[in-house]
This record gives structure tokens, C-alpha cells and sequence, in this order.
């Protein structure tokens, strides 16, 4: 039953509910995930049918034929002439036409000869009607006629039948049938392939056939079949009919066993059997002498016996990954000679002895428990055994073959004396180990070439002896306090050095003269303790194309040297204590990343005029002015200028580039009162790679109570899926939290339908997610705050609580959890060697490529905890962060940053000095909640409407921050290294105007299930109550710079605007924004729309969305791409920088006077409550009492924290915290 199938399909992806789905199996939007056929699609459809029609036909050179209009078909590599005019019934005459020939007949207007190959050839001539059909027939048969192979292609078509047309074709050998829903019976079913008896390769995987086909066993001529994921449970014993089969997968079935009549297949040499249930290597393996390499993963056998495989000679590579393998044993001491592969991987071995392997070659044990191995090494060439617990490996005799060995992630002491014995080895990494020494002899290697041993305890290194061939040295995360002195002199060849995050105070010069002949190009010395002496012993290293010196001791970085490094491409200087960058970065011509944040810089660095810059990160630094040039150059992609408070841009700056002032709040925060309860900051960076594939949603006012929604999304090498989850996530959760109050539900729920929401863009891609959500608890509203985590993928999010790292989500892929590798296993999906499902994703649980269900599900886990004043910050990071940098190391970096935002770029600064070359994204949320911090309490009184609603989005935004800053005339350019470009405010990122966006349409409609209890605190102000109609005051304060403004009035012509209240260059704009009506709705009145830029003031009131979208200054802001691509939804929320940079222009002194009110400026009555509130009004005074302005808690736990609000100069506090102005009078 379809409906059956639909609830099936929507209870795997995570649905619980039955009602809930039943509403989503009616939703338009399920098509894009899973689609009913009626009929097959039509053979006329098919590549193979490339031409057809009627037309004037003769057979053979003789004039003895006449001509006769005939149907002719150009299929395939075949000429079909039907016998019958416009029917295909009857003989039909086939020409194959590989290796024939097409003619053009000069003494007949637009006529054609064909001719098949052959002794027997034969010849038809086709008279054409237009000029224009007879070039179109000979293009395309001449295309067919120099084929070699006829290769049809009939894959994912929803096939059930061949079509009939190939029958005809009988030169078909290779026929692709993969993915259709290929039937037995019928004129075009399986039961007549052998119709082909030309094939030679036949694919008939993911049919869901469920038995065998043994008609394919008819086809003699087969060489190559595959028949994988069918759901096959026994191959029949007519297997051995097909002598010339060379090729045979049947992986991703149920089989156990295979019949003997296999062996009789000598010329078999690939069988693939991975992901079956085969309890054990079957015997018959034995007899098929051609079979070198037997893949068998994810299958179910426990023990290898090593004596089995000496009796199966002719088996050289062996694939056993993924087989709960917990013993490797052999009952004989006779030697295995043959095997010269053995994988091994994703096993349960804790020892390994293969010391009887005498001829193995290549060894891959990787993510086992082995505490101890033991191999042979006289023709040994690779070893791969990292994650593991190895304490020791036993190698005899050296092995001298040996060119790569990977022991990373074990519990190394020592190195063995056989390391550095080994003649040829070139790659070694002992990284993630607990060495404490590396031997002399090891490093004066006259093979090795690549040397990775960070992440150990070394405290020193020893002297190079000789020159050796060094070209990449990785020390990070070690206790070095100096290098070797002859380091650069003596390993000439080095190209590549990473020390970052040791103890170092000074590196060794290039050379012992003033020539150097240093080749070196990459350097990271991140977190050390070096100052800018050491900077000046880098001008030896003229090869040098990537720098990393941040967070060291820097007070300065000499000009002479920086103008001596010309070949410089990526400079990174953040976390010192710079005050400039030297003007002769201006001389470093290949200069396209200049990183510098978390400095003491005042003065612009001159690198706008470089020709490839492509990114300027100054942010949180000291910047007062910037001087541009006319116009950007067209490589910058992105400039980042944000977190520098004393910076002041006239308005030419600002028509180059869109920018928001950091000191520029639109305090909608104060009058909900998080501001003292937690604030973020987020940074992103593309690294190496050219798109940004990662977006953060950050709203810290979520919903119409203290709550806040944060989220980061990483599309690996996808953009499209992260941003459409960063514009709508917020908004579902809005949705989703009117219909449940169960964490895990609503949270659950989120993510489902979010995948559902990603359409067509969901099919082929999908992103890692993650969600956090900061509430109180429903069932105890005067409680403590608590945080629900919900994630799929590889995101993850990390508490700091006393000081401790405490993780909160659920790493779901294949190689760090058991319990999901095991359930792909159950789904026969095929995971690749690089441990990918079907080859495209790492990843079991991810949002998007709804066509690998049901193997990759969207269903999230989910954990809800509760939030104590232990608890300090969040930390929230993709893949690539947590991939570099430890949870405890990334607790430790927040601590020492007291800044959000400087705190997240730090994350992100460190992961790219690590060696991290793809997309980082980090989010810091720092936490301030005190034991005594204001909770809200339920009601005493109940209003006679409706439950209120929960959840929505509010209209007014927060605190503008930073905006990345592409050319102009690409305004949808990829963010790249620093990332800002999807954040509009330090409060609300480009991705809450998204979910602000969709958040109306909950507005309208109550919640299904219990309400939640109303709470009033002075965190969260009650609201004034009207004749039975609530209008809810949430004043908003605009603080910013301006001596000029620009209404059309003079300076001495200044009219205050009412509501305005103006004090010299620091104004206060308080709005109504929300009406609230007696049934429990709310509904968005008219929109205020408040905007501040260098002193512009525009407040568009009572005006309907439409008319904004009408307007020429507000048009673009409608349905726009963001800058970091994302596209958001009309609303009435907008880009502030954008309407004022098209506000209008007046010659005489932009800005020259203060803004005064204008006629339309008014706020707008509802015409339904416009007489009642005249008739209220007429009685009242027009200045309505409003709550007083929440104050600080006075329990803060951490100062550092603190980002308390400047109060307005001038301005009487009173005035401030007790009067509300009406603008709508």
C-alpha cells in the first residue's frame, strides 16, 4: 500500500508520532524525497532512441528496389527500417552501423546511403524532406558509425522493463541497468537478456530483486557481472554455466554461502562479497585459481585463521575491514607466502602476530585495540596502524623495504631501534603519542622526507649531523624551547615546518653567511613566546609563501625585513601586540591574506593596492580612520573592520562598502534583559579552500521570552545547504516549539522538518547541524535555565563548566561511532575503503542527501542540560575545528580571551596554524548566570484570550556588528579566511533574519498542545493594558555618532522629532513594535523600521511592507542575497547599513542638520481599534508610564564577561528608565 510505504518511509527518517505523520505524508514538499511511479518512463525517452521518423526508403545500390515511405529509427548503433509504414509491427530490418558507413548520395537532393560493415554488408538508402532533418541524421550517424563499443546506459531511469527498440541493437556489450526496478517477467524483462548475445558486461545492482536471475546465467558471453545490493540470499549452482566471467560482485546481500558449481570459474579473478553475512572465508575460494584479491568487509567473520589462507595459494590482497574481527590465529608454523595485502581496519583485534605473512608488503590495522603487533619485515613496504593503544611494534628483520608508516594515536614511549635502522623509509608520523625524545639517528635519516611528530611531549630536538632530505617537519604541541641551530642549513630541502603552541623563544637562522639557499615556504609559529627579533631572522627565507606568527610577544614587525619576503601570499599576525603593520607590506605583490586581529593597530595597513589581495582581517584592533582609494580593488572578497570602537567612517567610505558600527546598538536586548545573561560572537574561515561551505545561526532574543537560539552548519563542500538551513532552522524551531513542550521532541521535529524544507537542494546535498536552544524549564518556569543540544553530523558543541570541558553532542560518523556503523551495516549500504557510505559521506546523520536514506538519516540526537553558575560558556564547532584542536585546549583559549568574538577567531586562528586547510567555524556564547540571577514567574491573573503564543522571532533586531565587506559589484561573493560575511549584528547573524522571516506565519495560529505558562519579570516587561487590549512597550535605543544629518532643513531650521530625543550626536529612538489583542494572538503592527548609520536616521512608520517594496530606496533589500550567499525572505527587518546608503543625497553638506519628523512618520493605528483608541486617548495623558529598564544582576559570576551598556551622555536617567514616548501621537 502507498500509504503504508509513506509511513514507513517517515517513521525510519525519525518521526514518532502518528499524527505528526499523517501531516507530513500530506505535505507537497515529501516529493522531493520519495516519489511514486505510475508507469516506467518511455523507451521514446531513452539515450538509445536518438532519431526517428518516416521518410522515403530503397534497400540496396541496384535500382531493382523501389523507393517506399518506411519508418526509421536510429537507435543506438543500429538503423531499424520498419516493413509496415508507421508501424512497428512485422519484420523489422536492422543495419548495424559500427564500423559501417554514411554517405551523401549527390544525385538525389537531401538523400543518405548507409552501409553496415561486413563481407555481407548491406546498404539503405533514406531520402530526407528538409535540408535541415538530413544534417541532423548525418551528424548523428556519423557519430555512430566511429564507434568501437556499444555501451548503453540505462541507469536510474525506473525502469521495470528494457525497452523493446534494444532488442534490435544486437552489437549491445555493455548494458547498465543499475538502479531501475528491473522485473522478471514481461516482453522486456530479465528473462530475456539472453536475447543479447553479444554482452559482455551486464549491471544489474540496486533492483531490489530479491532473488537471482538465473536467466543471466544463459548469457555465455558475460565476463563481467554485478549484481550488489538485491537483497540476494543464494546464488544458484547455474552459476558455473558462465566459463568466461572475469568480473563477479554480489556485495550488499544477505548471502552466507555460495554454492560449489563456482569453482569451476578459472578465469574469476575479482569476486567481490563485502557486506553480506558470511560467518567465514567460504572453502570453495580455494579452487578458483585466477582469483588474486577477495574483498569481503563488513561481513560476520570472527577469527582469520591464518593456515586457511596458506591453503588458498593464489589470494595476494585481502579486504576484512569491518567485520567484528576479534582474533587472527594459525594452527600451523607453515609460512602464508602468497599474501602480500591484508586490511584489516574498524576491527576488534587486541593483539596481532603476522610474523608467518614472510612476503606481506602493505598492512592496514587502523582503529582496532591492538596493544602490541608483530610483524615480518623482509618484504614489508607500508604500515598503517594509528588509533590503536601500541606501546611497542615488533618488526624482524629490518625491514629495508620499508617506505611509509603511520603509528599516530597510540601510547608510544619510545621509538623502536628498527625505525631507524630502516634505509627507505620516507614518511613517518608518530604523532599523538607519548614521546618524549626523538633518536639523533632518526633525524639524520638520509631517506626520510616527512617527518609528523607533534602532539607528544618533547622538550628538545637533537643536532643534525649531515644534510639530509627533510621537506616536512610537524613539532606542534610539544614543550620545545629552542630549535636545532643548524635546522635550516643543514635540512635544505625543508619546505614545510610547523611549531606551533610550544615554548619557543627564538628560531635558528637560515644560514651561516648572509646567502641563503633556504627553499623553505610554509611557517607556523603560532603560540609561542617569540618576539620581533625573531622576526627579523626570517629574511633568510625568501621562499617563504605562508607566515603564521600569531598570538606570540610581537611589539612590532621590522619594515626592512617584511619588504624582503616579495614571493609572501598569507600573513597572519593576529593575537600580538602590534600597533601597525609596516608600509612595506605594499612590496609583498602576491600579498592576498593579511590577518591581524586581537592587535593594538590604530593606522590601516596600506594593502588595499596590493593586485591579489582577496582578504583584510583588522578586526578588534584600534583602528580610528581608514583611508581607502577611489575604488576596491576587484580581487577583495572580504574586509573585515569590525570590534574596533573608535572607528568613524564618513559616508564616501560607506558607498564603497557595506559596514555597520560595533558601537552602534539597537538595544532591544535591554528590554529582555540578556544582554547579562549571555552574549556571543562567531568567526568562519575558508582556509585553503575557495567557497565557504560553513553558517552560523546566532539569535540571543529568541521567541517572546529570555531565550536565545544558536546553531553552526557545515555543508563540507557544499554552500548551498548550510546557508537555506541558516535562513529557516530558527524559524522551524519557532514552529515546532507551538506544538510540544517535550525537548526532544520539539528538537527532533526541527531537524526533520528542516531536512524536508531543503527540497531539491536536499536530494544530491546535505550539511552537518547543530542546534542549541537556551530556555527555561517548561514544567518549573521559575527554574534555572537550561540548554538542549540537538546535532546530526560531525558539529559539535562543548560546555565549560568549573573550568572543564563537558561535551554535549554526538560525533555521528562511521569511524568514532559503533552503534551507527553497525546500523549502516544493516541497511547493506556500501562503505568505500575511505570509509564513506556509497563513497559520498563520512557521516551516518546529516541533513540533505535524502537518496542515500535509509543509510544517512536526518534524525538528530538530542541532550537537554541544565544550566548552573558554574557554567561559563558554550563552544560550538564543525568538523574541522574539533578535528585540530582538543576540547580542553579550546576551554583553555576562551578562558584567556575575554571578548566572544575575539574568543571565536582565536578557535579559528589556531585550527589554520594546526595545519587545518578546510572551512572553520566556531560560535563562543559566554554565559552570565548568577545564582540570583531574575527568572520569570507565572502569572497571578489570566488574560481572557487565548494561551499566548510561544516561540516567534521578534521584529526589532539587536545589536548591529560586523558585515563582511565583498566589491560592490559583487555583492553575493563568498565569504572567505575570516569569514564574517553571514552576520549583520553581533546579535542577530544574516541567518535570524531568515528565521525572522518565516516567524509571521506561527503568529497566526495557536499552539496545539498545552500552553506554556506566561512569565513577566523585569527582564521580560509586562504589558500596558487598554480597554482590554494590550500593547506590549519595547523600547528601543539607537546610540551612534553624528554631527551631520540630512532632512532638507538647515541646522537652524532644527525641529525635534517627537519621540526623538536628542542630546548633540547621541540620539534615543523608543518605538512600539508589538500589538497584542484580547484572544491571545499577537499580530505585527505596521513596522517602525529604524535605521543608523554615520548619523542617518531613517524611521519608515505606518507603512504597509508593499509600499516598501515599491519604494526605490527599499526595494533591494527585499528577497536580496546575503553577502555570504544566503538568500533572505522579504520581512520587515532589513539591512539598516543598505537604507541608509540609498538614503538621498544633498550636495551642500550630507547630514546637515538633525532629522525632523515627517508627515508619514507616524505610528499607524489599526483600522480595526483606530476609533477606540481616539476615544482612550482623549482621557489620558499622551506620555504612558512604562516598566523601569532592567539593571544588572548583582550576582554576576565573571566580570570579565561583562559587556554592560554604555548610558547615553546627556540624557537624564529618569527620563530613560521611566518614560516610554508615543510616537503615535
Amino acid at each position: 500500500c502507498p500509504l503504508q510505504m509513506v509511513y514507513d518511509y517517515l517513521a525510519a527518517m525519525g518521526y514518532e508520532d502518528p499524527l505528526r505523520i499523517q501531516r507530513e505524508a500530506a505535505n507537497s514538499d515529501l516529493s522531493c524525497m520519495i516519489r511514486f511511479y505510475k508507469r516506467p518512463v518511455n523507451a521514446d525517452q531513452q539515450d538509445r532512441t536518438l532519431l526517428k521518423g518516416v521518410f522515403n526508403v530503397r534497400k540496396g545500390k541496384t535500382q531493382l528496389h523501389k523507393w517506399a515511405e518506411r519508418q526509421v529509427i536510429l537507435c543506438g548503433t543500429c538503423l531499424i527500417v520498419a516493413s509496415v509504414k508507421d508501424s512497428l509491427t512485422g519484420k523489422m530490418h536492422i543495419l548495424p552501423l559500427v564500423g559501417g558507413k554514411v554517405e551523401e548520395v549527390k544525385r538525389r537532393q537531401h538523400c543518405l546511403m548507409f552501409s553496415s560493415a561486413g563481407p555481407q554488408a548491406q546498404t539503405y538508402f533514406v531520402n530526407f524532406d528538409t535540408l535541415a532533418e538530413y544534417q541532423r541524421w548525418h551528424r548523428q550517424a556519423s557519430k555512430v558509425v566511429s564507434q568501437t563499443i556499444s555501451l548503453v546506459d540505462l541507469s536510474c531511469y525506473s525502469l521495470e522493463e528494457v525497452p523493446e527498440y534494444l532488442f534490435y541493437s544486437q552489437d549491445i556489450t555493455h548494458l547498465n541497468l543499475r538502479h531501475n526496478f528491473m522485473t522478471l517477467e514481461g516482453p522486456g524483462g530479465l528473462l530475456n537478456l539472453p536475447r543479447f548475445f553479444q554482452l559482455k558486461s551486464l549491471n544489474l545492482s540496486h533492483n531490489r530483486l530479491g532473488v537471482f536471475p538465473e536467466s543471466v546465467c544463459d548469457i555465455l558471453t558475460l565476463t563481467e557481472l554485478n549484481l550488489s545490493c538485491n537483497g540476494l540470499h543464494t546464488v544458484p549452482p547455474r552459476i558455473g554455466n558462465l566459463q568466461s566471467l572475469q568480473t563477479f560482485s554480489l556485495d550488499g546481500n544477505h548471502l552466507s554461502s555460495l554454492p560449489e558449481e563456482l569453482g569451476s570459474l578459472t578465469q574469476l579473478c575479482s569476486l567481490g562479497l563485502s557486506f553480506n553475512n558470511f560467518p567465514h572465508i567460504p572453502s570453495v575460494l580455494e579452487r578458483l585459481s585466477a582469483l588474486d584479491r577477495l574483498a569481503m568487509a563488513g561481513n560476520r567473520v570472527g577469527t582469520l585463521e591464518l593456515s586457511c589462507l596458506a591453503r588458498m595459494n593464489h589470494l595476494k590482497s585481502i579486504d576484512l575491514r569491518l567485520n567484528g574481527l576479534r582474533c587472527v590465529r594459525s594452527e600451523t608454523l607453515d609460512p602464508v607466502k602468497q599474501l602480500t595485502h591484508l586490511d584489516v581496519r574498524d576491527n576488534c583485534l587486541c593483539t596481532l602476530d603476522l610474523s608467518s605473512a614472510c612476503c606481506l608488503e602493505s598492512l592496514q590495522c587502523q582503529r582496532n585495540q591492538l596493544g602490541a603487533l608483530t610483524l615480518s619485515g623482509f618484504t614489508l613496504r607500508t604500515l598503517h596502524a594509528s588509533k590503536n593503544r601500541l606501546n611497542t611494534v615488533n618488526v624482524y628483520p629490518v625491514p629495508n623495504q620499508l617506505t611509509h608508516m603511520d603509528l599516530s594515536r597510540n601510547l608510544l614511549e619510545y621509538l623502536p631501534d628498527w625505525v631507524c635502522d630502516s634505509r627507505k623509509i620516507e614518511v613517518l608520523d608518530v604523532s599523538h603519542n607519548l614521546l618524549s625524545e626523538l633518536p639523533t639517528r632518526l633525524l639524520s635519516s638520509l631517506s626520510l622526507r616527512k617527518l609528523l611528530a607533534g602532539n607528544n611531549r618533547l622538550q628538545s630536538l637533537p643536532d643534525l649531523i649531515d644534510h639530509v632530505p627533510l621537506e616536512a617537519l610537524d613539532l606542534q604541541h610539544n614543550k620545545l624551547g629552542k630549535l636545532p641551530e643548524s635546522l635550516f642549513y643543514k635540512a635544505l630541502n625543508l619546505k614545510y615546518l610547523n611549531v606551533s603552541a610550544n615554548a619557543l623563544e627564538s628560531i635558528p637562522p637560515s644560514s651561516q653567511s648572509e646567502e641563503s639557499l633556504s627553499t623553505l615556504q610554509e611557517l607556523y609559529l603560532t603560540r609561542n613566546n617569540l618576539n620581533e627579533n625573531c622576526a627579523a631572522l626570517l629574511v633568510g627565507h625568501q621562499n617563504l609563501r605562508v607566515l603564521h606568527m600569531a598570538y606570540n610577544q610581537l611589539l612590532s614587525f621590522p619594515a626592512s625585513k617584511l619588504s624582503k619576503l616579495e614571493l609572501l601570499e598569507e600573513l597572519n599576525l593576529s593575537g600580538n601586540k602590534l600597533k601597525s603593520i609596516p608600509s612595506t607590506v605594499s612590496s609583498c605583490k602576491r600579498l592576498h591574506s593579511l590577518i591581524a586581529h586581537s592587535n593594538h593597530i590604530s593606522v590601516f595597513p596600506e594593502v588595499l593596492n596590493l593586485p591579489e589581495i582577496k582578504l583584510v582581517d583588522v578586526s578588534c584592533n584600534e583602528l580610528t580612520e581608514i583611508l581607502l582609494p577611489d575604488s576596491l580593488p576587484a580581487t577583495l572578497q572580504e574586509l573585515d573592520l569590525t570590534c574596533n570602537h573608535s572607528l568613524i567612517l564618513e559616508h564616501k567610505t560607506l558607498n564603497l562598502f557595506r559596514y555597520e558600527y560595533t558601537h552602534t546598538q539597537i538595544s532591544q536586548r535591554d528590554s529582555l534583559g540578556t544582554s547579562t545573561l549571555w552574549d556571543h560572537g562567531y568567526a568562519e574561515m575558508s582556509g585553503q579552500r575557495n567557497k565557504l561551505c560553513v553558517s552560523v545561526l546566532a539569535v540571543d532574543h529568541f521567541g517572546d521570552s529570555v531565550e536565545a537560539a544558536y546553531g553552526i552548519f557545515d555543508g563540507d563542500r557544499n554552500e548551498e545547504v548550510p546557508r537555506l538551513l541558516q535562513c529557516t532552522m530558527g524559524d522551524v524551531l519557532s514552529e515546532e516549539l507551538q506544538h510540544s513542550i517535550v525537548d526532544s521532541v520539539y528538537m527532533s521535529n526541527t531537524f526533520l522538518t528542516s531536512h524536508r524544507k531543503l527540497g531539491m537542494a536536499g536530494q544530491k546535498l546535505g550539511a552537518s547541524a547543530l542546534l542549541c536552544y537556551i530556555h527555561h524549564e517548561p514544567s518549573e518556569p521559575g527554574s534555572y535555565f537550561c540548554l538542549t543540544v540537538a546535532n546530526v553530523g560531525t558539529c559539535q558543541a562543548v560546555l565549560c563548566r568549573d573550568r572543564q570541558p563537558l561535551p554535549l553532542s554526538k560525533v555521528f560518523s562511521l569511524e568514532h561511532c559503533a552503534e551507527e556503523m553497525e546500523r549502516v551495516k544493516n541497511t547493506k549500504a556500501i562503505i568505500t575503503e575511505d570509509n564513506k557510505v556509497s563513497g559520498v559521506t563520512c557521516c551516518s546523520r546529516l541533513l540533505g542527501c535524502s537518496y542515500l536514506s535509509p543509510s544517512v538519516i536526518p534524525k538528530p540526537w538530542a541532550r537537554t542540560e541544565p544550566l548552573c553558575p558554574q557554567d561559563e560558556f558554550l563552544i560550538l564547532g564543525n568538523r574541522a575545528l574539533f578535528q585540530t584542536v582538543s576540547y580542553q585546549e579550546a576551554v583553555n583559549t576562551v578562558q584567556a580571551v575575554r571578548d566572544p568574538r575575539a574568543a571565536a577567531k582565536k578557535l579559528c586562528t589556531l585550527a589554520q596554524s594546526y595545519g587545518c586547510r578546510d572551512n572553520v567555524g566556531a560560535v563562543v556564547v559566554a554565559l552570565h548566570i548568577g545564582e540570583d540571577s531574575c527568572t520569570c514567574e507565572p502569572p497571578l491573573t489570566t488574560s481572557t484570550g487565548g494561551p499566548e503564543v510561544r516561540g516567534t522571532v521578534p521584529a526589532a533586531m539587536s545589536a548591529p556588528a560586523p558585515i563582511s565587506v565583498p566589491p560592490m559589484g559583487d555583492p553575493a561573493t563568498p565569504s572567505s579566511s575570516s569569514g564574517i560575511a553571514s552576520e549583520f549584528n553581533s546579535e542577530t547573524s544574516a541567518s535570524e533574519v531568515g528565521s525572522e522571516a518565516g516567524s509571521t506565519a506561527s503568529d497566526e495560529h495557536t499552539s496545539n498542545s498545552a500552553a506554556r505558562p506566561e512569565r513577566r519579570c523585569s527582564l521580560h516587561p509586562t504589558a500596558v493594558t487598554i480597554n482590554n487590549t494590550l500593547f506590549q512597550r519595547q523600547p528601543s535605543c539607537t546610540t551612534f555618532s553624528s554631527n551631520q544629518s540630512d532632512n532638507g532643513l538647515d541646522s537652524d531650521d532644527e525641529v525635534p522629532l517627537e519621540g526623538v530625543i536628542s542630546n548633540g550626536s547621541k540620539l534615543e529612538v523608543e518605538v512600539d513594535i508589538h500589538c497584542y489583542y484580547p484572544n491571545g494572538k499577537m499580530r505585527r503592527q505596521n513596522s517602525v523600521v529604524v535605521s543608523t548609520t554615520n548619523g542617518c536616521l531613517l524611521a519608515v512608520c505606518g507603512r504597509e511592507i508593499s509600499d516598501l517594496k515599491k519604494s526605490p530606496s527599499t526595494s533591494s533589500l527585499f528577497g536580496k542575497k546575503l553577502s555570504n550567499g544566503s538568500v533572505v525572505v522579504p520581512e520587515d527587518s532589513h539591512n539598516l547599513i543598505e537604507v541608509a546608503l540609498e538614503a538621498p543625497k544633498k550636495k551642500s553638506g550630507y547630514f546637515a542638520a538633525p532629522a525632523q519628523q515627517d508627515p508619514e512618520d507616524q505610528l499607524v493605528v489599526p483600522p480595526s481599534l483606530e476609533q477606540e483608541v481616539r476615544e482612550q486617548l482623549r482621557g489620558q495623558s499622551p506620555m504612558v508610564p512604562g516598566p523601569p529598564l532592567p539593571s544588572t544582576p548583582p550576582s554576576v559570576r565573571d566580570t570579565d564577561w561583562d559587556h554592560s551598556q554604555t548610558p547615553v551622555p546627556g540624557l537624564p536617567a529618569a527620563s530613560m528608565q521611566q518614560e516610554v514616548y508615543d510616537t503615535a501621537l
